[in-house]
């Protein structure tokens, strides 16, 4: 009977709370589930705001490629280094932006402090005499050489220098000004005609002079200049008569590039002439090409003289390549236009290190151009009157600005990332050197001439390339597994596989990279066609075991208890990955002509040694676990009282499986794909062990490739905080983050929708 008894009937009345022990029993209780409650949300509501503290640091990194350049003008003053009658013809400004120096008519160079214009050092260049200028000359701004062309057909050449010191702890620029082909003026026209276009470049070995003279012929030279122990400069020369122009077509701007195989010259009727200098015995003259913009009015080379910008009196600016064709020919094309001045282009200003160019015109304005990214920077007006002489430092903080009025404007300049734009990340880029717009990474090299290329689309698509190669050989084995070991599997062997392939999932990938790079590339490159063999015959031969095991007697069958059937494939899969193996070259001698991977590059298939097909299998056996482990337990969970009806109603295990057990577990699986595909995209040492890391842009399994992630854990380490560069990787963090963010998001949506879909099962 005292069993009957309730608990409460139980308890003695003196042990059962009273009502002030039940409202303080409460009180506690509510305490403890406001805590839980609040403890949860608390918790939820931080790993939220620790996502949006990585979206906000990784998108402070990246905005200053967003922020548009600037120019303010800090001090105005009037020259005092040019007068009328010794007017201004080059102006310049060193790298510490402190001192800036003006090349005059009549010879005279002056050096002045960039604040206030003060004259620090004047010298005067080698002007012979009774010969008056005619004609002057510049080299790219980072060699610094100016030359003068006099009407006696001399030239003088000279360059600015300026040595660094700290007296007192105060930093002291002394500039000077140095004479590369002595101190002397040089005769280069033996007929001593007047030179009324000048230009000069220099080259790795020598430097190169072209000129066109008052009775229209066009020269050339080769100058070395080597100083001895006494340091007295010997000169060397050569002197080339060029082709003229066609139809007494006269030379208006002449412009040489640094490796002295090409000369370009804009002439009175609005065309461009490349001329090939490479043998200056045999030079040869391109056709014609019409500007259609204009009559070109100003005209540099941009560093690396593998481009030239132009400037037209219409106030156009564009950018024009030296493009090679099929049969290695050069010719000169515009590639780039960019937005006009309002005025005649009246000077270009190329900056030192990097694609840059100022502009100024007849009305006051100036403007700043970028050629890799097209972007036009700024275009404002600055003065009053045309813009004489333009003069940026060779770190980019500063720009003077001199006027017809013999006015220096000195501003600050905010310009750091001009290369980035949306069509140098995300479009096609038509690079120097190259005969057509592509997608490269290749952000950095040895020397400031090489033009960044920071296309993010070749690292974009190495990533969806890896991580689909991967996914081709993880899915099917691992969503495969997952519904045999849960729905198949006896329990006893189901205990020992699952713990065994989760703790897979704990081996370091750097392991798996290693294993990748060193054993698996080469033994794949060795033996192609045992790859490939197993990757067919082996779904084949499980295929054969199982039907040769269903038409057994089910006395032989019913040895092997329901579940264990998976132990019978263990003999026949290591059998035929022996017997492939062994058959590799016997493959190859038959039907390759004894080595595939030679088979492939005759007839034009490209095979890397570390290629996708190796990151697929090493990365596909690095997400497997993911994916199994969360669609087993997915399956595992399908209440039993589905299956069980679905078998009592007459239906196999089969027909339970497909119709029942996996719509049921369908939101599980797909969240476990989308859990092994957000692995994949974000792995890195795998990728960058087991593939080339070379940036290319295509989907052959051959060839390897170079992802987000890897990219930014070889380059980050190596560029310089707050460069161009930097923020391109924290770019491509932040795409890469975004992108697994939406993919995660999207699969949650559509995991909802499945749930709600298959819940009334």
């Amino acid at each position: 009977m005292s069993e009957l008894l309730s608990t409460a009937e139980q308890t003695p009345p003196s042990l059962m709370p009273d009502a002030r022990q039940r409202a303080r029993l409460r009180k506690i209780r509510n305490i403890r589930d406001a805590v839980s409650r609040y403890g949860v949300a608390a918790a939820g509501m931080a790993v939220v705001g620790a996502l949006g503290l990585i979206f906000l640091y990784l998108f402070s990194e990246v905005f200053p490629l967003l922020r548009s350049s600037s120019v303010d003008v800090q001090k105005t003053y009037q020259a005092s280094v040019a007068s009328v009658d010794d007017p201004a013809i080059h102006l310049i400004l060193e790298r510490y932006e402190e001192i800036g120096a003006s090349f005059n008519r009549l010879g005279s160079v002056s050096f002045f402090r960039a604040d206030d214009g003060v004259v620090s050092l004047t010298e005067q260049m080698p002007v012979p005499e009774q010969a008056e200028l005619t004609a002057t000359g510049t080299g790219t701004a980072a060699d610094g050489l100016v030359i003068y062309g006099f009407a006696n057909g001399q030239i003088g050449v000279a360059k600015p220098e300026y040595k660094l010191s700290y007296p007192n702890d105060e930093r002291l620029v002394t500039p000077s000004l140095a004479y590369p082909l002595g101190d002397k003026p040089i005769q280069l026209d033996e007929q001593g005609a007047a030179l009324n276009q000048v230009a000069i470049q220099q080259g790795a070995n020598a430097i190169y002079i072209a000129a066109a003279t008052a009775d229209n012929r066009l020269l050339l030279g080769v100058f070395s200049a080597r100083t001895n122990i006494l340091g007295i400069t010997k000169v060397t020369q050569e002197i080339y008569p060029m082709p003229a122009l066609p139809d007494g077509a006269q030379a208006k701007f002449i412009q040489l590039d640094s490796t002295g195989q090409h000369l370009l010259i804009a002439d009175d009727r609005a065309n461009l002439h490349l001329f090939d200098i490479a043998k200056p015995n045999d030079i040869q003259r391109r056709e014609g090409v019409p500007t259609e913009r204009g009559q070109v009015t100003a005209m540099q080379f941009l560093i690396g003289t593998g481009s030239v910008a132009i400037g037209t009196d219409t106030g156009s600016v564009s950018q024009w390549f030296l493009v090679r064709d099929a049969d290695n020919q050069y010719h000169i094309k515009p590639v780039r236009d960019f937005e006009p001045l309002p005025g005649k282009v009246t000077t270009i200003a190329p900056e030192h290190n990097r694609r840059g160019f100022w502009v100024g015109d007849d009305q006051g304005t100036i403007g700043a151009y970028y050629g890799t990214s097209s972007r036009t920077l700024l275009v404002e007006p600055i003065a009053d009157t045309a813009i004489q002489h333009l003069a940026i430092s060779p770190i980019n903080g500063r720009l003077l600005v001199m006027d017809e009025n013999r006015q220096i404007h000195v501003a600050d300049v905010w310009n750091k990332h001009p290369e980035i734009s949306f069509s140098s990340l995300w479009q096609k880029v038509w690079y120097e050197g190259r005969s057509e717009p592509e997608y490269i990474w290749q952000a950095s090299s040895g020397s400031d001439e090489s033009e960044a290329k920071m296309s993010l689309v070749p690292l974009s698509i190495g990533t969806l390339k890896a991580a689909m190669f991967a996914m081709l050989f993880a899915i099917p084995l691992g969503i495969m597994g997952a519904i045999y070991s849960a729905y198949f599997m006896t329990p006893k062997l189901r205990g020992y596989v699952k713990p065994t392939i989760e703790i897979m999932e704990a081996l370091p990938t750097v392991i798996l990279g290693f294993l990748a790079g060193l054993w698996l590339a080469p033994f794949i490159e060795n033996h192609l066609p045992a790859t490939f063999s197993i990757l067919f015959l082996m779904p084949v031969m499980m295929l054969m075991v199982a039907f040769f095991w269903s038409r057994l007697p089910a006395a032989i069958r019913n040895l092997i208890p329901d579940g264990w059937e998976a132990v019978i494939l263990v003999i026949p899969i290591l059998l035929t990955g022996w017997a492939c193996v062994a058959a590799s070259p016997h493959v190859e001698v038959l039907f390759f002509d004894g080595s595939m991977r030679q088979w492939f590059t005759d007839n034009g298939i490209t095979y890397d040694q570390r290629n996708a097909m190796v990151v697929g299998i090493a990365m596909g056996f690095a997400v497997i676990p993911t994916i199994f482990s969360i669609a087993e337990d997915a399956l595992f969970n399908v209440p039993r009282h589905l299956t069980q009806g679905s078998l009592a109603l007459g239906a196999t295990r089969w027909q339970t499986m497909v119709g029942v057990v996996l719509p049921t577990a369908s939101p599980g699986i797909f969240s476990a794909v989308m859990m092994g595909f957000g692995r994949a995209v974000g792995e890195t040492m795998i990728v960058l062990m087991a593939t080339g890391n070379s940036p290319i842009v295509n989907f052959n399994i051959f060839e390897g490739m170079r992802t987000l992630s890897a990219n930014i854990a070889v380059e980050l380490p190596e560029t310089a905080v707050g460069s161009s560069h930097f923020r391109v990787l924290f770019l491509a963090a932040l795409a890469l983050l975004a992108l697994t963010f939406i993919v995660n998001t999207l699969a949650e949506i559509v995991r909802q929708r499945l749930r709600r879909r298959y819940s009334s099962l």
